[in-house]
């Protein structure tokens, strides 16, 4: 190889590389998350080295005053133990806007509610589960007697609210949250962080809701929401969305720049999803720009791989260089 200006030159074949080599990983006693993070970024290569690159966008976005946080939560996240450090974002500041699935918000009631989510496996028998009233996911179980806490709240809940005026389904979960001690809706409802959920009739949540509705009127504003959300996207200075998983909740941030004249500055994609399936779970961060809701020059990664190891390493590496300054 010949080396010229910066570039290593293949003989023969005449290609030009960037001479930017890879560093082998060097593992160390009471190496910290963002050193680790540091040493895969330095390697550079496949999911390791997209995860570096997230935690430097991300960095970028939460220290950035002027900007809108977007933070967007689908799959199972708070059964698997991660709710808790979106709670933790949301009291530290780091999250403005926060919009998620049903069944997460369910499940952090549930925990709020003082039930608990249990280890499990996922080799057994679903058939003696289901006997033994235990919800499996995956490898995490849930016994019935948690959606029979879950329903006298909501039920009780319910039977306080206002029925002679339109509710929006983010007013509904703040008012949930501020009866809540902890969890993801407790600290967005002392935070004043709203919480988006526009798909929460596909949950326990909806179920529980319409049962009431069976004896007492409920007026749901179903688009009630899409006001603030768009306000809140045209008075952006700058925004950028972390995004864990995909579904809903990451089509309703990202399509809430369709209607301004900007898009996205930073994003952030967890996912274990494909894109080549065309679900919007796997679709890139590269073609979210066709549409315009990603800038042209925005800073976007995708990182594959399970949220339950990245989402904590990449928010553990964050915060360790935001503590420093």
């Amino acid at each position: 190889m010949i080396r010229e200006e910066g570039y290593l030159i293949t003989e023969g074949a005449g290609c030009m590389v960037p001479d930017d080599r890879v560093e082998q990983v060097k593992i160390r006693p009471r190496m910290t998350a963002d050193e680790l993070v540091r040493a895969m970024g330095r390697a550079g290569a496949f999911n390791g080295g997209a995860l570096a690159r997230a935690c430097d966008i991300y960095e970028a976005m939460l220290r950035d005053r002027k900007a809108t946080r977007f933070f967007g939560l689908a799959g199972a996240m708070v059964p698997a133990g991660m709710g808790g450090i979106v709670a933790d974002l949301i009291d530290r500041g780091h999250i403005d806007i926060l919009v998620s699935t049903g069944a997460n918000l369910v499940h952090d009631l549930i925990e709020a509610l003082g039930c608990h989510h249990v280890h499990g496996t996922a080799v057994c028998s679903d058939v003696d589960l289901r006997d033994k009233e235990i919800n499996r996911i995956y490898d995490v179980f849930l016994a019935d007697d948690a959606f029979v806490t879950l329903e006298e709240f909501l039920q009780g809940f319910f039977g306080d609210l206002p029925g002679d005026r339109p509710l929006t389904i983010s007013g509904l979960l703040a008012q949930v949250g501020s009866r809540l001690d902890h969890g993801i809706l407790a600290t967005a409802a002392k935070k004043k962080v709203p919480v988006y959920c526009p798909a929460i009739q596909d949950s326990v949540f909806g179920l529980q809701y319409w049962l009431f509705s069976q004896t007492r009127p409920v007026v749901v504003d179903a688009f009630g929401d899409m006001k603030a959300l768009i306000d809140r996207c045209y008075g952006a200075e700058r925004a950028g969305a972390m995004l864990v998983g995909g579904g809903v909740p990451k089509n309703f941030i990202l399509q809430g720049m369709l209607l301004t004249p900007q898009g996205f500055s930073w994003a952030v994609q967890l996912t274990g999803d494909r894109p080549d399936l065309g679900g919007l779970s796997g679709a890139t961060l590269d073609e979210a720009r066709s549409w315009g809701k990603l800038t042209a020059e925005a800073q976007g990664v995708t990182v594959y791989g399970d949220a339950t190891i990245t989402l904590p390493l990449l928010t553990a590496s964050v915060l360790e260089r935001l503590d420093r300054g």
